[in-house]
This record gives C-alpha cells, structure tokens and sequence, in this order.
C-alpha cells in the first residue's frame, strides 16, 4: 500500500468513525452529545483487533491489514458497500483493471463505430475519466468537446472548470458531487498513481468547491439517473443515464443518454442533428 492510500485509508476511517451515532452501537453519549462519534478503543474492540493496531490505521502507518480485517471494520463502521470496496482497494484488496493507470486516448474503432450507431448523446470514457470518444450526438448537446484541449478532455475537470457546461446543468451542485463521490469509488486502486495525484491537485487548485466536496470523502457507485440539461439552442433535455462497459475493453465505460419518453427530447436532439 503506497503512502497515498494508506494517507486516504486512515482520513477516511477516521470519518467514518466520528461520524457514527453511539447510540445505535449501545454505547452512553460522552458528556452532552447523544452523536458523538465512536473512540478508536471502542471500534477495535468491536472489530477484535488491538487498540495500537487500529490507531497505526487510522495514522496511515505502514502496516498491513487483511481483508478480513478491514471488512470486519468496514462491519462495525456500518459502511455502505460501495464504502466497503473502497476500504479494500485502499488496503490492496481490490485487482487494478487490466489497463492499470495507463491512459487511454481514444476508443478503438469498433467501439467508435458502436458509438457512432447509437442516435443519442454517448461518449466514452476512460479509466482515469478522461473523454476519450463520442459520437455525434454527443457533440450536437456539449458543443465544445472536439474544441476542448486533449489534456483538459477529462469529464470530472469539465464538470468544475467549464462554465458552459455548468450553465447547462440546472442540477450542477447535485451532479458534481455525485460525480465525485463516483470517481472516489473508482479510484481506490489507483489512488498515488502521477496521473491521479495531478488530476485531483490542480482541481483543488482550480476550483474551492471541488476541494470542498472531495474533503468529504463521500463514496458512491453509479447509477442510472434521470440527468438534465439547458441547451442554448433547444431547451430543456431529459435523459435517462446508463453505462456500459464493453467486454473486450472493461477500462473503457461507454456514458449513454437515452432520451425520456414523454418528453420533447427526442425530438429536439433531432433538430440539432439536422
């Protein structure tokens, strides 16, 4: 476990645990807090590991933890399961997908030409969140994509530094952190890698508010969601948002936008595609 993660494993442990309600673990309040967090003592000895060990942990020492450990600790913790794999990937519990860190640039072309059949907004992307692909579609609802600096064509660095695009999304506040917490559950395995370290830096550089949500160390998997946008050309669209990832490519995830049935959407991507 690199220093990175085992950084990130004790700061997120540590929220966790002083965020819990004593008593839904049948401890007393301490002093006049009936929600005051569990003390480390308390949540070793529920885990069945050594108060010294539990601290190490949480102190980012470098030590090892089983996963049977951690998922005992993720147990008393009451985490969430997308909280849980995040835990075991920190703890090296979790396989780097077949790409490890290694940036992918574009989509290969059989997968392009799925893209390109597809007669609703889709693109690609990879696994460090960069826009690697998208197909017409795409273009025609976020017109500034082909424009964008390849190096700035990452989807969670748009979301916090474009305003076009934050002008295009009525739910933004909703939306970047949901995009945050799913890009933290992702990035477990990777987390230390130069290409993630950058990232996450010149983000919280560039913007407060993303400092500020990833301070937070919420962890989310995707799901499919009702997603909306403003365009300047047509108004309102209405999307049901879905992804895919392709069996012979699994680093690549393809974000599709099916539009909503009993909406005008279908028909106002149609006249931006004419």
């Amino acid at each position: 476990m690199n220093e990175e993660r085992r950084r990130e494993l004790g700061q997120f442990l540590r929220d966790r645990r002083t965020g819990l309600v004593r008593a839904e673990h049948g401890l007393p309040p301490i002093g006049r807090s009936r929600t005051l967090g569990l003390r480390r003592e308390e949540i070793a000895a529920f885990a069945a590991v050594s108060v010294t060990w539990y601290t190490w942990l949480e102190q980012g020492r470098d030590i090892n933890a089983s996963r049977q450990v951690l998922e005992s600790i993720g147990r008393v913790l009451r985490l969430s399961p997308a909280e849980q794999s995040y835990v075991l990937a920190l703890g090296g519990h979790a396989a780097v997908p077949a790409g490890g860190t290694a940036v992918i640039e574009s989509v290969p072309a059989h997968l392009q030409a799925l893209l390109d059949a597809m007669d609703f907004p889709a693109f690609a992307v990879a696994p460090d969140w960069g826009i690697a692909g998208w197909n017409a579609a795409y273009q025609g609802l976020y017109s500034r994509i082909a424009e964008v600096d390849p190096a700035e064509r990452n989807l969670l660095w748009l979301v916090f530094t474009d305003p076009q695009l934050r002008q295009m999304l009525p739910d933004w506040d909703i939306t970047s952190r949901n995009f945050v917490a799913e890009f933290r559950a992702e990035a477990g395995p990777r987390l230390g890698s130069a290409a993630h370290t950058s990232l996450v830096g010149n983000l919280q550089q560039e913007s407060v508010e993303f400092a500020s949500i990833w301070a937070e160390h919420v962890v989310l998997n995707f799901s499919s969601r009702r997603r909306v946008f403003i365009h300047p050309a047509v108004g309102k669209l209405v999307f049901e948002q879905h992804r895919l990832v392709p069996s012979d490519v699994p680093d690549l995830h393809f974000v599709m936008y099916v539009p909503t049935e009993g909406t005008p959407t279908g028909e106002r991507l149609a006249r931006l595609g004419a």
